[in-house]
């Protein structure tokens, strides 16, 4: 099989890269290589054998459809998106673009390739919990049958993407695959996330910031456990479906972070405690407060299940930062002086 990756050096395409060329896939990576791509992640791709990584954006016609007839891959996995909700409200502009105006490129592109000799491929497009909006307390989890209702420019952008998906499927009658996952972690994550955010700010000791009284929700998911879901969306799965998952590990933001300092301080003990260095700051707008998946579907359907208990998954996690520092510390150094990098 011939997997054709759109964002594949960004955190979740390049698990989903490692996965396939474990499971003997050959893998074509287009990426534009922006500021999530780390450096190192694109040098772990390009050391593999069966994977080739291209510089390219989505938006750009021309050179997205040349790699494609290139490649000529039996599927297209569209994971190139903006995914930062506070850089999408600082500026939802490049959301807008990559987001919807990418995704309907992605989307012609392969859609140009139905009537060629190697036939259409199937076209697995990688989506968010959050565009489903916010939960509350008693509300059931998240399913492929919840409405839609996002809140932030960031999550509405992918949703607008996500309906381009569905439509070109029923129109066009290509076949499309919809996934939808819950917050991921694990390693060669950019540092603007929760997770390495918290770690790396409690590694130099500086302010470990979560918004408002931390509160807010999420299931954890480790990236592994999606790649290989992603996977099998390809592998099993039906044409113009929808398929969820989530990590099963629904969790505070500041009960993460208190597990983060718990682990720092035994791994890197300091003076005081890092939990010392936890401040409340003020909450960002539209903040969903709960998210949660139901992964009946896929554990049904396509036979898959998380495997990462999530006490160990992060601590795996926080021991790969505090040992690949040459991996993140460029990323550091180069944009610790954004107005936002990311709060819990």
């Amino acid at each position: 099989m011939k997997a054709f990756i759109t964002g594949g050096v960004g955190f979740i395409g390049s698990a989903l890269c490692l996965e396939l060329l474990e499971c003997g896939w050959r893998v074509d990576v287009f990426d534009a290589l922006t500021y999530a791509a780390a450096p190192g992640t694109a040098q772990l791709l390009r050391s593999r054998p069966r994977c080739t990584v291209t510089q390219g954006d989505i938006r750009d016609r021309s050179a997205l459809r040349a790699a494609l007839d290139a490649s000529r891959p039996d599927v297209i996995f569209h994971l190139a998106a903006e995914t930062h909700v506070d850089r999408s409200i600082d500026a939802a502009d490049d959301f807008i673009a990559t987001n919807v105006t990418g995704t309907f490129e992605v989307l012609e592109a392969a859609r140009a390739l139905s009537g060629s000799a190697a036939g259409a491929p199937v076209l697995v497009h990688v989506s968010t919990d959050e565009v489903f909006g916010s939960l509350n307390e008693a509300d059931p989890p998240f399913n492929e049958l919840t409405r839609y209702d996002p809140s932030s420019p960031y999550s509405a952008s992918k949703a607008g993407g996500d309906h381009l998906a569905r439509a070109w499927a029923r129109t066009y009658g290509m076949d499309v695959r919809i996934s939808n996952c819950t917050n991921n972690y694990g390693p060669r994550q950019f540092p603007e996330k929760l997770i390495p955010l918290m770690v790396l700010n409690a590694m130099r000791g500086a302010q470990l910031p979560v918004y408002g009284d931390g509160s807010n929700r999420r299931d954890w998911l480790h990236v592994e456990d999606h790649a290989r879901g992603l996977r099998l969306v390809a592998e099993a799965g039906e044409a113009d479906s929808v398929y969820c998952f989530g990590g099963g590990a629904e969790l505070s933001n500041i009960e993460v972070v208190r597990a983060i300092c718990d682990q720092l301080d035994k791994l890197r003990p300091a003076r005081a405690s890092h939990h010392e260095l936890i401040a409340f700051v003020a909450d960002r707008p539209g903040h969903d407060w709960r998210y949660a998946i139901d992964a009946s579907k896929a554990k049904g359907a396509l036979g898959w299940t998380p495997k990462a208990d999530f006490g160990q998954g992060l601590f795996e996690t926080i021991d790969w930062y505090l040992s690949n520092e040459s991996w993140w510390a460029p990323l550091v150094q180069r944009y610790s002086g954004a107005a936002r990098l990311g709060r819990g």
